[in-house]
Parts: C-alpha cells; sequence; structure tokens
C-alpha cells in the first residue's frame, strides 16, 4: 500500500506589491504629498485637541473661547490691543498688583504680530491672535519636518513623525490660545534647521526673533551661537556664521536692555519676574520638592502628570545622547529643559514650559519611524487622544494658572 504526500502549495509570494511603508515612502516623494503632508498632520491633531476641548468645556460649563484665551492669553491680548501703555487695569500679577511697568514681563514678538494682522479691515484682535497661533504652528510643523529629514539617520517619515509627536505633547493646547508658544516654537525650529544644514543667516534672523517672543531664546542662543563659534573657529563656511553669530543675540539683547532702561536697573526683566511671579533661577530646589510631594503624595491628576512629564523629558535627554542626536539639537533641548527644572516659578506651568524643548523628541521620532505603518498610527493616535485629554483638562477642570 503506497502512501500519497500531499504537499500544500506555498502561499503566493507578493514580491510585486509594495509594503505600507513602501507605499507611504512613495507618496513622501510626491510634491503635492511634500508640501500639504506637515500642516495636514499638525491640524488634524490640534482639531482633535480642539474637538475634546469643546466637549470638556460644555462639562464644566465653560466658553471655549473663554479657555483659550485665560490667563497669560489675557496678558497677550491687551497688549496687542493698547500697547504695554494700554493693557486693561484689571490684568494684574501673581499677588494681585498692578504697576507700569508689570506688563513688561512679556515679550512684545507674539502681541505685534497680532497688533499687525488686527489691523487689516474685518479683522478683530482675537481672531487675530489665533490665526497668528495656527499660521506659527504650521510654520513650526514645517520646520520640524525639515528637521527630521536633515538630522542623522533622518527622513520624511522620521520628520512627519516628528511633526506628529510635537503637535500631540501633553500640553500642545497651548499652541492652539492666545500664547506664543507657537510663535516661539516655529522660529526655534527654523533657526535649527539653519545650524543643521549651515545656513547661518537663517538661524541667526530666527534666533533673533525668537528672542522677542519668550526669555526660552537664551537656550536657542546658547545652541546657535556656540554652534557658529565652532564654524567660525574650524573656517568652515565663509562669512555667514560670523553675520549669523552676531545676528542672533539682537533680539532678546534689545528686549531685556529697553526693559532694563524702562525700570532703571540693569536686571529689570527679571526683577519683574520675581516681583509679580516670585519666577527666579533656583537651581531645581523648588521643582525637587514639588516632585517629592507628588509622588509621595499626589495633591491633583495635572501636578501628577506633570512630574511623570518632566522624568519623561530627562529619560529623552539620555536618549538623545545615546542616539548621538546633533550637539546643537541636545544643547537646545537641555537647556530649555534645564530652564524649565531650575526655575522655582509655577510648578502647574512645567509641562507647558518644556513644549519647546522639541528637539529631545527626535530620537523617539526616529525610532518610531522605523515601525510598522500601524504600529506607528495607533501608538500616535494614542498620544494625540492623551493630549487632547490632559491639555482640555489643564484649561478648563483645572481652576489655576498653566
Amino acid at each position: 500500500m503506497s502512501t500519497v504526500q500531499v504537499v500544500a502549495d506555498p502561499p503566493a509570494e507578493h514580491d510585486g506589491e509594495p509594503s505600507s511603508r513602501e507605499r507611504l515612502a512613495k507618496l513622501l516623494r510626491h510634491r503635492y504629498a511634500v508640501l500639504l503632508a506637515p500642516a495636514v498632520v499638525f491640524v488634524a491633531i490640534r482639531e482633535l485637541g480642539l474637538f475634546v476641548l469643546g466637549l470638556m468645556a460644555d462639562r464644566w460649563n465653560k466658553s471655549t473661547t473663554t479657555a483659550l484665551t485665560s490667563w497669560d492669553g489675557q496678558w497677550f491680548l491687551g497688549i496687542a490691543e493698547g500697547g504695554y501703555g494700554g493693557v486693561p487695569g484689571s490684568l494684574v500679577d501673581a499677588f494681585g498688583k498692578r504697576t507700569p511697568e508689570t506688563p513688561l514681563a512679556f515679550f512684545p514678538g507674539y502681541p505685534a504680530l497680532v497688533r499687525w494682522l488686527d489691523g487689516l479691515p474685518g479683522v478683530e484682535t482675537r481672531g487675530a491672535a489665533f490665526t497668528v497661533s495656527l499660521v506659527s504652528g504650521v510654520f513650526c510643523a514645517y520646520g520640524l519636518f525639515r528637521l527630521g529629514k536633515a538630522i542623522r539617520g533622518g527622513s520624511p517619515r522620521a520628520g512627519l513623525v516628528l511633526v506628529a509627536l510635537f503637535a500631540a505633547s501633553p500640553m500642545a493646547v497651548v499652541l492652539s490660545m492666545t500664547y506664543s508658544e507657537a510663535t516661539f516654537c516655529a522660529l526655534a525650529a527654523w533657526a535649527l534647521v539653519g545650524v543643521v544644514e549651515r545656513k547661518w543667516v537663517l538661524a541667526g534672523l530666527c534666533t533673533a526673533g525668537a528672542g522677542l517672543v519668550r526669555p526660552t531664546a537664551a537656550a536657542l542662543l546658547l545652541a546657535v551661537g556656540v554652534a557658529a563659534l565652532v564654524a567660525v573657529i574650524t573656517r568652515r563656511d565663509g562669512w555667514k556664521p560670523w553675520v549669523g553669530g552676531l545676528i542672533a543675540p539682537l533680539g532678546l539683547l534689545g528686549y531685556l536692555g529697553y526693559v532694563a532702561a524702562r525700570t532703571g536697573r540693569i536686571d529689570g526683566w527679571f526683577a519683574l519676574q520675581q516681583r509679580g511671579w516670585d519666577s527666579r533661577f533656583d537651581g531645581g530646589a523648588a521643582t525637587w520638592k514639588f516632585a517629592l510631594a507628588n509622588l509621595g503624595e499626589p495633591r491633583s491628576v495635572l501636578e501628577l502628570t506633570t512630574v511623570w512629564i518632566l522624568g519623561i523629558a530627562v529619560a529623552l535627554v539620555v536618549l538623545g545622547i545615546r542616539r548621538g542626536l546633533e550637539w546643537p539639537l541636545l544643547v537646545y533641548g537641555i537647556g530649555v529643559l534645564v530652564m524649565d527644572l531650575g526655575s522655582n516659578g509655577l510648578m502647574n506651568s512645567k509641562a507647558r514650559l518644556l513644549l519647546p524643548a522639541f528637539t529631545l523628541l527626535i530620537p523617539a521620532a526616529l525610532a518610531i519611524a522605523k515601525r510598522r505603518t500601524s504600529t506607528a498610527v495607533a501608538l500616535l493616535t494614542g498620544l494625540a487622544v492623551f493630549s487632547a485629554w490632559f491639555g482640555a483638562y489643564a484649561i478648563t477642570a483645572w481652576q489655576y494658572a498653566i
């Protein structure tokens, strides 16, 4: 009796059928996809955040517009409408006080853009402020996309993932508020693109602009300035690093000098911060105390989550060092983190103040970009949902400034 062995045919090979990764790569090589993809990803994630915010605002009987213009947003709107001398008297510092110099604690770049747009026919101040934040966010998205392609091991896919991670950062809700973070991040992203691509005039101009928007420009100035100095010492790129390095500090030093002249003291801006908001650099003592208190006995969801976000940021620094991230990008990210951790200011703002440290997200973006498309999309969607909830919670259910 013979035995006949039936062997099943092997599964058909689909060598000719591209994988999802290959299809995405091909799509991103298309001209119009490259033009639109960063904006689409950024706006889609931020729209999810605004949708969740609307639900949360209804739950807490609040206006979405009021939530998006609260706290510092009111100061920026007041400066945009009336200049530093015409800010409504109802706006006061953290101690309920107000002097003629108090509004100078807020940098002029963002409200100046709002005021210029507000000058157009039919445009009101709040609408202008939201528009500046949105356009700034989109410009930042393109800068991050370019940065994700330009770094070692980068690619268009990594650039898009970086855009998504930034738009889904825990406190990315401020990118949709009348706050200055979106404008600053846009300028910082393109300044760092200038450094990585050795376009020193671009780096210098964007750093100078960022210096008129937020004090966080000190970290950007350090990264760009040292990179330009290294280029000069090593005699690379001719006269351009000289020009970029000389332009870079003009914005920050110019505004600090202006405040010094207005207040009559060389440390005028820092004095305003300390007197009005009890904000000064203490080397991280207050942050450490805050972290230990909330880990031992959590007082709120927002504060405990803030502590974990700070811990993750420190871990991302280690990851960036091990990954061999370009040193100017590391210097900038670490600088932002040190400024945040080292300040004894409002602890509830720590997560928001980390938003400009987007370079710390690059190693994670590179790692996610190597995963299957379905895995990457699932992970980024989860982060976007968390960001939408956390941001909405921070400006609706949470009753204090962020």
